[in-house]
């Protein structure tokens, strides 16, 4: 009675199929285990990014306009002997100012 290999994944490259087949069962074993963790691993580091990017997304401050970058900060400038708020982000080289509102002096 004889038996047929295993058939290789048609999207696996030749030349890790010949490498496969022309390793000791002690090495295949030892391939299996790292590629099961790595493949563990950057499951998970994919993960971490899509959470990160969700969290990014969900910083967004509520008065933020939609032309505004969530990148923006708040800055307050004084024209005039009165103060302004302006959201303000890099667009490149260039500073980009957005008008906010006037600043409350109560506070």
């Amino acid at each position: 009675m004889s038996y047929e290999p295993p058939t290789p994944p048609a999207n696996l490259p030749t030349e890790i199929v010949n490498t496969l087949n022309e390793s000791t069962p002690e090495r295949l074993r030892d391939v299996a285990t790292y590629a099961e963790a790595l493949s563990e691993h950057k499951e998970r580091e994919a993960r971490l990014e899509e959470s990160a990017d969700e969290e990014a997304v969900e910083e967004r401050p509520d008065d933020l306009p939609d032309d505004v970058p969530a990148k923006a900060t708040i800055t307050i400038k004084e024209i005039n002997d009165n103060r302004y708020y302006y959201w303000q982000w890099r667009d490149g080289e260039k500073i980009r100012p957005q008008y906010k509102g006037p600043v409350n002096p109560d506070e």
